[in-house]
């Protein structure tokens, strides 16, 4: 049991820096470039994605949902809801965006043409010389 409540509290130590380190990076995000914006997102997302993958793990296992209380479980919903519903609207809302900015530079005719050729073109085959 004692590698258990050790593993527990270096988790949770590990979530607190995490967070911590973020809230640092984060700090002057309105004036960041391009870049550093992409990674921070990134970054933020690849973090979000072991914690839910861990959270997943975690209620997988027979040894924490057998004594988990029902009352915690409901707790865990109501603050799962609105992370969850969120993250679907921002998707929606992020996407939907992006798309009728794409549009408007196509229009415009300002997309890389080297980034959007069609996937149906296939380069040409250099004809080799028979000897």
């Amino acid at each position: 049991m004692a590698d258990l409540f050790s593993n527990l509290e270096s988790w949770v130590k590990r979530q607190i820096e995490v967070k911590e380190s973020f809230k640092k990076a984060e700090s002057d995000y309105k004036e960041a470039d391009r870049l550093a914006l992409i990674l921070l997102s990134r970054m933020a997302f690849q973090h979000m994605m072991r914690t839910i993958e861990a959270f997943d793990q975690w209620l997988k296992d027979p040894a924490i949902t057998a004594h988990m209380p029902r009352e915690m479980l409901v707790e865990l919903w109501e603050k799962l809801r609105p992370i969850f519903y969120g993250l679907i609207d921002l998707d929606i809302e992020h996407t939907s965006k992006y798309s009728e900015y794409l549009k408007k530079l196509s229009t415009e005719g300002k997309l890389n043409p080297l980034l959007f050729w069609e996937k149906g073109e296939k380069e040409h085959k250099r004809i080799q010389p028979q000897i």
